[in-house]
């Protein structure tokens, strides 16, 4: 399993992934899409505000539009956030990252903000790239926040619900309709003679009776 996670310099290490003398491995640059967590520091509610979630949004998608990177999920959590998000054509994912939460930090007046670590879980397969974002969305029900994903403003599964775009733009089953099932060189997650990343039916987030 590639866990991995972010230094304090910024480089990726793997933390169940060894090499025969022990040493953590990277494992950026790999052409996957990213399943990241990261918290507020010691765990602290600095994002239960909606000035803060929204905040957190706006710096998100100008992040994203700076290192061209697509956002496939994301929720924004009281104390942490998820995403799953591919590797930017601009620099290094852990650089956007360091980007993000910096951008974040600089406009908010609790410091520190983050800590000073994040998690990332390499997606290897179609089954994980959809598996992700359903764990996403469905954080705040299970924290119990909300009764239904929908209710929870501050993440990607209203998008996926009605193709509507919100503070981020998300890449789906919606956005690549609008542009005609042609899909960005950037993000072509390894599969080349697909049309789009995310079928019609069964797209990262698509609401699931299971």
């Amino acid at each position: 399993m590639n866990d991995s996670l972010i230094t304090a310099d910024g480089f990726t290490v793997g933390v169940s992934s060894h090499n025969m003398k022990g040493a953590r491995i990277r494992h950026q640059q790999t052409g996957e899409f990213h399943f990241l967590t990261f918290s507020c520091y010691r765990r602290r509610t600095y994002l239960s505000t909606v000035a803060a979630m929204e905040l957190f949004e706006d710096a998100l998608e100008r992040v994203r539009r700076r290192y061209h990177f697509a956002v496939a999920g994301y929720v924004v959590m009281p104390e942490h956030v998820h995403l799953l998000v591919n590797e930017p054509q601009r620099s290094l994912l852990s650089r956007a990252i360091q980007a993000l939460k910096l951008s974040v930090s600089m406009r908010s007046s609790e410091l520190p903000f983050w800590q000073a670590h994040y998690y990332d879980f390499n997606v290897p397969s179609h089954i994980k790239f959809v598996e992700k974002p359903r764990y996403i969305h469905r954080n705040p029900v299970v924290r119990g926040l909300v009764a239904k994903p929908e209710e929870w403003k501050w993440s990607s599964y209203r998008h996926y619900q009605t193709g509507l775009c919100g503070a981020v733009e998300i890449e789906s089953q919606w956005t690549a309709q609008q542009r005609g099932w042609k899909l960005p060189e950037r993000i072509r997650y390894r599969q080349p003679e697909a049309s789009s990343p995310v079928p019609k039916s069964e797209g990262p987030g698509v609401p699931s009776n299971g």
